[in-house]
């Protein structure tokens, strides 16, 4: 890395998306503005968004475009990461979740990882630098065996709804509800 390099900072990163939702009241508490990442190792039987499995679908877009989508909506409560495997671009999200904190607004990451999994590997591929910018994490593959409907925000019940500051905190899964 040459010293012009390691003094930029940087202002804009770019993102591969399926698609955004900009006014949702299912991807969280209050309304959302939601983040469809395109790209999913986990492949859930029955998934919600089987669209968002393709690494190669979707389309590129810049934090700039998304985050003036976002103040555009001042009614807006947070943003939710959800996917595909909102992990698979854990820089680029953290990146844009450290931004849209700036506007008061939290984050909610859905992901088919589980906490455990993600906090043993914090220091591998941005995971960490992801759970940090992070206000809820709802983790675990959806299991179509397990489909419920009755729970918030979750489409199966082995899946939690983890308050991630806590959960980093104390170094093991702490439940938000």
């Amino acid at each position: 890395m040459n010293s012009i390099t390691s003094h930029t900072k940087l202002t804009s990163v770019y993102l591969k998306i399926a698609g955004t939702v900009s006014d949702s009241i299912v991807d969280g508490d209050g309304i959302r503005f939601t983040i469809f990442v395109q790209g999913c190792p986990h492949r859930c039987k029955g998934c919600h968004n089987p669209q968002t499995h393709d690494f190669e679908g979707g389309k590129t877009v810049s934090s700039d475009e998304l985050l003036e989508k976002i103040k555009s909506n001042p009614l807006l409560d947070g943003v939710t990461f959800s996917g595909g495997e909102p992990f698979c671009q854990a820089h680029e999200l953290a990146f844009l979740a450290k931004e849209i904190k700036k506007l008061g607004l939290n984050i909610v990451t859905y992901t088919g990882y589980d906490f455990e999994y993600l906090y043993e590997n914090r220091d591998k591929n941005g995971y960490g630098e992801l759970l940090e910018n992070t206000d809820i994490l709802i983790d675990g593959e959806f299991i179509e065996e397990l489909k419920d409907w009755k729970i918030k925000f979750r489409g199966s019940s082995n899946q939690r709804y983890l308050d991630c500051k806590k959960s980093l905190e104390n170094g093991y899964a702490v439940s938000a509800e």
